[in-house]
């Protein structure tokens, strides 16, 4: 049974020996979604820059539907069918696909351009920055993003992140779910994957880092994809499962004091 909107699910059992939490020194995030709100905020993005062109369309269906091309568009990248490139890249690509869909492909070339860095200027759920204030006292902390770097420096400027290294995609030359993204991520911080734990809003995002070796931290965005659309706790077996960052601090804190 799920867990209320807003309380952390039930936490799946965990060999013991990955208990040891003391042996845990990063901390890397998922950031769309898990940190930030970017369904709302591409909506508003998208309503600023194209109502003054006389447009009036569901800016939060197009939102949904400039992320639903999100997933598809990095599979190219993953099985190898395009060489690797930016997040940004694919956002735009993406973008100039769905302004079709919507009936709107007359919007020009500068309007577009704009409209494509809405995904710079995306605003984190309000419990993100003091959350990574606290955890930044007892961890390094890195996003682990299919965005790009500036993206992510953009991001991070905008909401207080206090990162120690911008990690993710752009650095493997690869997209997550494949490992190479998880390890590249610990080898940058000179980890074992055992001693980096990935914190993501996302069930699968948290399979894929346990595969590779990671620890896992499930954080519940109940309203990521809409008021009861998101997940509310992890559909797979994790380390730790709360409803948001300073629960996360919390909880590690705990799970250090226990172990000594």
């Amino acid at each position: 049974m799920a867990a209320p909107a807003g309380r952390p699910g039930p936490v799946f059992p965990i060999p013991f020996s990955r208990l040891a939490m003391n042996d845990v020194k990063a901390l890397i995030f998922d950031v769309f979604g898990t940190l930030v709100d970017w369904r709302t905020s591409i909506a508003r993005e998208s309503e600023e820059r194209l109502s003054p062109l006389g447009i009036s369309i569901d800016w939060l269906a197009f939102a949904d539907a400039w992320r639903g091309h999100y997933q598809p568009a990095m599979e190219e990248v993953r099985s190898g069918r395009v060489p690797f490139c930016k997040l940004d890249l694919l956002h735009r690509r993406n973008l100039d696909l769905i302004l079709g869909e919507f009936g709107i492909d007359h919007v020009g070339e500068p309007v577009r351009h704009e409209l494509n860095l809405a995904w710079h200027r995306l605003d984190a759920w309000p419990d993100v920055a003091p959350g990574l204030r606290t955890l930044r006292a007892d961890y390094l902390l890195a996003p682990c993003s299919n965005g790009n770097i500036s993206l992510m420096v953009d991001l991070a400027r905008r909401n207080g992140f206090p990162w120690d290294a911008i990690l993710g995609a752009e650095v493997a030359r690869d997209y997550k779910p494949n490992a190479a993204v998880y390890l590249a991520a610990a080898e940058a911080f000179d980890l074992a994957p055992e001693q980096t734990m990935m914190v993501a809003a996302h069930s699968s995002d948290l399979a894929a880092a346990a595969a590779a070796g990671l620890r896992t931290a499930f954080i519940a965005r109940p309203d990521e994809h809409g008021p009861g659309r998101g997940e509310v706790a992890p559909g797979v077996p994790v380390d730790v499962s709360v409803s948001g960052a300073p629960e996360l601090a919390l909880e590690l804190a705990r799970m250090r004091s226990a172990r000594g």
